[in-house]
């Protein structure tokens, strides 16, 4: 099934309980060098470490959009607590869509910043609204980012909320970004309309 979905409705910010997905993804992700099977479109999109949402607004004419899907306080998963180090304590998670031309879903994004990440100089990531993180991210010098890890994401592991997945097998990066001594988590999940584009403009 090709991700053609034209923008999706726009629930209301959550600031309550953590939702009925991405609650597991303990094994799925791997360190990118041990991952050989990526399929030759997609390792063009998970193993640059470059800024993502520059990459996108070159690819979109300009025309990138960030829909927010969510944002809440709640719990990460374990996996994601393990990542980052964490104990069971909660932290402000919010999952958007990147939208290419025509509100098209292209990039599925899911952040996580623990509670003492948002104070200082990071304060205001509480209140980024539709304006792209990597914007922010890749506009300072000083930025740190882990080793990537990679994931195949089936729709039974309910990492990506169901609407935006549908029944397709997805690829999925995530990796720590150190700024200001503070660190948070992001995962991206490449969806099929992005490759597709890709494979239009023969790049």
């Amino acid at each position: 099934m090709t991700q053609s979905r034209a923008l999706l409705p726009r629930p209301a910010i959550s600031r309550g309980a953590p939702g009925r997905f991405a609650r597991r993804g303990l094994g799925l992700w791997q360190p990118a060098a041990h991952t050989i099977s990526v399929p030759q479109p997609l390792r063009h999109w998970l193993f640059d470490d470059s800024s993502l949402t520059a990459k996108l607004r070159k690819r979109s004419a300009g025309q990138l959009q960030v829909q927010v899907l969510r944002q809440y306080w709640g719990l990460p998963t374990l996996s994601e607590r393990r990542t980052l180090k964490q104990s069971r304590s909660t932290a402000l998670i919010r999952e958007v869509l990147l939208l290419g031309p025509d509100a098209i879903p292209w990039v599925y994004a899911r952040s996580v910043f623990p509670a003492d990440s948002l104070t200082g100089r990071l304060r205001h990531l509480r209140k980024l609204s539709n304006r792209p993180l990597g914007g922010f991210l890749f506009s300072h010098r000083q930025l740190g980012r882990s080793p990537m890890q990679i994931a195949q994401l089936p729709p039974h592991e309910r990492l990506v909320p169901p609407v935006v997945q549908g029944d397709d097998m997805l690829w999925g990066r995530r990796s720590k970004f150190f700024l200001f001594g503070k660190t948070l988590l992001v995962s991206e999940v490449f969806l099929p309309a992005l490759i597709d584009s890709r494979t239009r403009q023969h790049d």
